[in-house]
């Protein structure tokens, strides 16, 4: 069994990325599409994300909307949402396992077997996580620039 310092160490990266997951959800930069007309002061940023989107002119203006229905989305945007949110439930049943198996816990009392089989159980929970956003997050197209009419 490795030693608590590297399992603190662990853990504390682990729910970073479990946090950072939160905030990617809830951020609209899913895809971002800008449009540069003719001149410069006609361009806007179109930002969409699997709740909302939000549109930003030069002008300072920003302007957001949340999805009316969720059945009137597309269905990479509908598994997009349910796999985040699977992602951020498992993420919070991996931090309560993972807690439990650590050696700094006294879960489980002194049966180290169980107690690395408790905090191998919390890493493979932590693994399926990080799956469900990676999948999630597939097949987006981050970064899409358009031109505008020709004067």
């Amino acid at each position: 069994m490795v030693n608590t310092g590297m399992q603190l160490i662990s853990f504390t990266c682990a729910v970073t990325g479990w946090v950072m997951a939160i905030a990617v959800t809830a951020l609209p930069q899913w895809k971002v599409s800008a449009f540069i007309g003719s001149n410069i002061l006609t361009s806007e940023i179109k930002w969409e994300g699997i709740w909302m989107s939000c549109i930003y002119q030069t002008t300072g203006h920003m302007q957001c909307k949340t999805y009316d229905s969720m059945l009137a989305l597309p269905p990479d945007l509908q598994a997009a949402r349910a796999l985040m949110c699977v992602a951020i439930f498992l993420g919070w049943l991996s931090c309560t396992v993972s807690c439990c198996g650590m050696k700094c816990t006294t879960c489980a009392g002194d049966d180290r077997r169980a107690k690395a089989g408790i905090a191998l159980s919390g890493g493979v929970l932590f693994i399926l996580t990080g799956l469900c956003v990676l999948k999630a997050g597939k097949g987006n197209n981050f970064w899409t620039v358009s031109g505008g009419e020709e004067l």
